[in-house]
């Protein structure tokens, strides 16, 4: 592997999870995160336009950008191919995990259980996003993860917003937290990207130790 997925997100403590239906959003929104001080950002592949959504945010070059929502090999290639620098995954799938260790990317697969965690040791992955974390148990189930995982990194993701995201940033076992309240889909749609650069801003000050 070129990377680990822990030394991308090491210093970045935000990952913005991002749902963008236009390829016209791409560059503006690559812009408002950049000047918030957002290092690495995931889009998902949940649209039709994704692929080219994370082309053109790939090339901006003020961001590290990598593809989420990813559930297949031939997805994680088609993304790798696009520019993805990383991979994130809803689930523990171990023939994406394998694809992604021969494309040389590194890939943050999601787990809900300590069993999917254990699967997730055993192929070498230590860091993991917990997903989805508020329905599953929120801190509470954090903790009790990584007590018995001490060498374990978690990004939680799902169902945390401005109102939470402060408890996970003060968990030792957090690495980063993933969300999509810093992109509102009300805010891409009329284009407030200024609206977007204030979340964001936001954000990364609260995650700032």
């Amino acid at each position: 592997m070129t990377a680990d997925i822990a030394d991308l997100l090491r210093g970045a403590r935000i990952l913005p999870v991002l749902t963008v239906p236009e390829t016209a959003s791409a560059l503006p929104l690559a812009d408002a995160l950049a000047e918030a001080g957002v290092s690495c950002a995931e889009v998902t592949l949940r649209t039709p336009q994704a692929l080219d959504v994370l082309e053109a945010m790939a090339a901006h070059g003020g961001l590290t950008v990598g593809a989420g929502t990813v559930i297949t090999p031939r997805q994680a290639e088609r993304a790798v191919a696009a520019g993805a620098a990383f991979v994130v995954c809803p689930g523990l799938d171990t023939e994406v995990i394998a694809t992604c260790h021969e494309l040389g990317v590194p890939v943050l697969p999601g787990i809900a259980t300590a069993t999917e965690l254990m699967r997730a040791l055993s192929v070498g992955i230590n860091t993991v996003k917990l997903f989805p974390a508020e329905q599953i148990g929120g801190t509470a189930l954090l903790r009790a993860l990584a007590a018995p995982f001490p060498q374990v990194r978690f990004v939680p993701t799902g169902g945390i917003g401005a109102d939470n995201a402060d408890d996970y940033f003060a968990e030792p076992s957090v690495l980063a937290v993933g969300g999509s309240w810093l992109t509102p889909a009300q805010a891409l749609a009329r284009g407030d990207y200024q609206c977007i650069r204030d979340l964001a801003s936001q954000a990364v000050q609260r995650s700032t130790p």
